[in-house]
C-alpha cells in the first residue's frame, strides 16, 4: 500500500502542466548537487572506531572485561535483552551510518579516479562485513542495498569472509595506484586516521587481513599460519603514527571520547575477578603488573579488586567495592576531570594495535611449530602494550604514573611471563597476555579468541584451560538452555519487526539463536 501511494502521488505531480518549474523546488542554488567524495569520509571513519564502543558494554559483559554492580543482569549471564537494540550498533552502524554513504563515497571515488580513497572506502566496506559476522554470524550482503527491496536474505558466514578478502585485496591495489587524480592532500582533508597516508592504509588492510586469517585457526584445511605471519609483517608498527587511532578534541559530545566519564556510558560498570587475576599476581605467582595500577581503579581502601560475572558487589563495603574505571567512587561529570588510560576525556581509542597483531603473529607461529618466532613476538607485543599503557595515559594528563623501564624489565624478565626458552611457550602465555593487552578496546577479536577456544577448551601441553582463570557465569540466562553466548541476536528494530521471513530462515526467531555457534568457530 505504501508503495501505491508513493506513485500515486508522484504520477499527479507529473500530470502538472509546466511541471518542469515545479520539481525545481529541489534545486538549492547555495548548496552543492553533488557532494565531494571525501566529505563523506570523516564521520564513517568515527563510526568504524566508536561503534565497537557502543557494542562493548555488552560484549565486555560475555567476555568478562567488567561487569555491572547489580545482580543477575541479562548481559553478565550471557543472555540479551529482548525487544531491544542494545548491542546492535554495529549493525546499525554498518547498514545506515556507512551504507549509502560509503557506496555513494566509493561511486563518486571510482568515476574520479580517487584510487586512494576508493581504497579506503573498500577497507571500511570489508572491516563492516567482518566486523558484523564475527559478532552476528550470518548478515545480509548480496540483498544489503537493494532498495526495492522490503525484505533482505541472510548470507552465510563463509561468504562474509570471501568478500571481505576481496575487497580488501582490491584496496590494497588501489592504494597502490599513482595514476588519475590519486591525491594524498585531498584524502587527507577528512582522513581523522591516517591524514591521506595511502602507505598506512596499505598496513592497516594487511592488519584487518591479519587477524581475519587467524580467526580460521579451526578450521585445519582452511588455516594458513604463514598467510597470517605473512599479513602481520605487512603491517602496522608500534608508533602511534602507525597505528589506527581515534582523537579526540574534548569538546561537544562526539568529540569526546566515548568511554569518558562526561559521557556516562560506563556508569555502573566495573573491573572483574578475571582481569584483575592476570595482573594482581594470581596467574602468575609473585608478580604484580605493573599495568594494573595504570589500567584498573583501586578501591577507595587502595586495595585493587574485581567483581565476580553476575555477582554484583557481593558483600563488599562501600570502601572495599572498586572504584569506576576514572578512578572514583562516585561519577565525576567534569569534562577536565583527571582519569587514567583509555577512560578520559581526550585517550586516543585504536580500532586495532600492534600488539594485539605480535600476539596474532605469535599464536600463528605457536601452531605453525616454529616457536622460535612465536616466542619473539610475543616478546614484542607485551613490550608494545606497555607502551601502549603509557601513551595512552599521556594523552590527556591523566592520573596514573608512567610505568617506568626499570618496572618493564622487571616484569618481562620473570620466567612465570616470558618463558626462558622458545620449547617451553604456550598457547596460555599468548591467549592471556593478548587478553590483558586487549583490555577495554579489543573487544571484538577478544571474543572472538574466546570463542575460538570454546572459553574453556585445554592448552595441549598444561592440560589446563587455554583461557586460564576464566570461568563462565552459574547462573546463565533462562533462554541459554545452559549453552554459553556464541553470537549476538541482529538488530531489533530492523530484523525482528521488518525481516522475520529471512531470519526463520536460518533459525533467528529461535529463543536461543545467540548460543548457536558460528561457523567460523567450528572445528573442521
Amino acid at each position: 500500500m505504501k508503495k501505491i501511494y508513493i506513485l500515486l502521488i508522484t504520477t499527479g505531480m507529473l500530470a502538472f502542466g509546466g511541471c518542469k518549474k515545479f520539481l525545481d523546488v529541489n534545486d538549492n542554488p547555495n548548496a552543492p548537487q553533488v557532494v565531494q567524495a571525501n566529505l563523506y569520509l570523516a564521520p564513517m571513519l568515527h563510526w568504524m572506531v566508536t561503534s565497537p564502543a557502543y557494542d562493548a558494554r555488552f560484549i565486555g559483559r560475555y567476555t568478562q572485561n567488567w561487569t555491572i554492580i547489580t545482580t543477575a543482569t541479562s548481559w553478565d549471564r550471557q543472555g540479551y535483552d529482548p525487544a531491544s537494540d542494545n548491542g546492535a550498533q554495529l549493525f546499525r552502524d554498518v547498514y545506515w551510518s556507512l551504507g549509502q554513504n560509503l557506496i555513494d563515497m566509493t561511486n563518486i571515488a571510482e568515476r574520479e579516479q580517487r584510487w586512494d580513497l576508493l581504497g579506503v572506502g573498500q577497507i571500511l566496506k570489508a572491516w563492516g562485513w567482518l566486523a558484523l559476522t564475527d559478532i552476528h554470524g550470518e548478515i545480509p550482503i548480496k540483498q544489503a542495498f537493494e532498495g526495492s527491496r522490503t525484505t533482505f536474505d541472510y548470507d552465510t558466514q563463509e561468504f562474509a569472509y570471501q568478500e571481505s578478502f576481496r575487497l580488501l585485496n582490491l584496496a590494497i591495489a588501489n592504494l597502490n595506484r599513482k595514476d588519475g587524480a590519486v591525491d594524498s592532500k585531498y584524502l587527507g582533508k577528512t582522513d581523522v586516521i591516517y591524514k591521506g597516508n595511502a602507505e598506512l592504509w596499505i598496513k592497516f588492510a594487511n592488519g584487518i587481513k591479519a587477524m581475519a586469517l587467524n580467526h580460521f585457526s579451526n578450521k585445519s584445511g582452511l588455516y594458513k599460519p604463514d598467510e597470517v605471519i605473512a599479513a602481520v609483517d605487512a603491517s602496522i608498527g608500534a608508533s602511534d603514527a602507525e597505528q589506527p587511532l581515534l582523537a579526540y578534541t574534548g569538546t561537544a559530545n562526539d568529540d569526546i571520547n566515548f568511554y569518558a566519564g562526561v559521557r556516562d556510558n560506563l556508569t555502573n560498570y566495573r573491573q572483574t575477578r578475571f582481569i584483575l587475576g592476570l595482573l594482581n599476581g594470581t596467574q602468575y605467582p609473585g608478580v604484580v603488573d605493573p599495568r594494573m595500577s595504570r589500567m584498573l581503579a583501586p578501591s577507595p581502601d587502595g586495595q585493587y579488586r574485581g567483581l565476580e560475572i553476575a555477582q554484583g558487589v557481593g558483600a563488599l563495603t562501600v570502601n572495599e567495592r572498586p572504584n569506576n574505571f576514572w578512578g572514583y567512587a562516585t561519577l565525576q561529570l567534569s569534562i577536565r576531570t583527571p582519569a587514567r588510560y583509555i577512560f578520559s576525556t581526550k585517550s586516543k581509542l585504536p580500532l586495532f594495535t600492534y600488539a594485539q597483531l605480535q600476539f596474532v603473529k605469535a599464536e600463528a607461529a605457536y601452531k605453525k611449530g616454529d616457536k622460535v618466532t612465536a616466542l619473539q613476538a610475543y616478546k614484542n607485543g607485551i613490550s608494545a602494550h606497555f607502551d601502549f599503557v603509557n601513551a595512552r595515559n599521556s594523552d590527556d594528563g591523566q592520573v596514573p604514573t608512567q610505568i617506568s623501564v626499570p618496572e618493564k624489565e622487571a616484569y618481562m624478565a620473570a620466567t612465570s611471563v616470558i618463558p626462558a626458552s622458545a620449547g617451553e611457550l604456550t598457547l596460555t602465555n599468548i591467549m592471556l597476555q593478548k587478553y590483558i593487552a586487549q583490555w577495554g578496546y579489543g573487544h571484538l577479536e577478544q571474543w572472538m579468541d574466546l570463542r575460538r577456544y570454546h572459553y574453556k577448551d585445554l592448552d595441549p601441553v598444561t592440560g589446563e584451560q587455554v583461557f586460564a582463570g576464566f570461568t563462565p557465569p552459574t547462573n546463565l540466562y533462562a533462554d541459554n538452555g545452559g549453552n554459553l553466548v556464541y553470537r549476538l541476536r541482529p538488530r531489533y528494530n530492523s530484523e525482528y519487526i521488518w525481516n522475520r521471513e529471512a531470519l526463520d530462515k536460518i533459525g533467528g526467531l529461535a529463543t536461543d539463536y545467540h548460543t548457536k555457534e558460528m561457523w567460523i568457530t567450528i572445528p573442521q
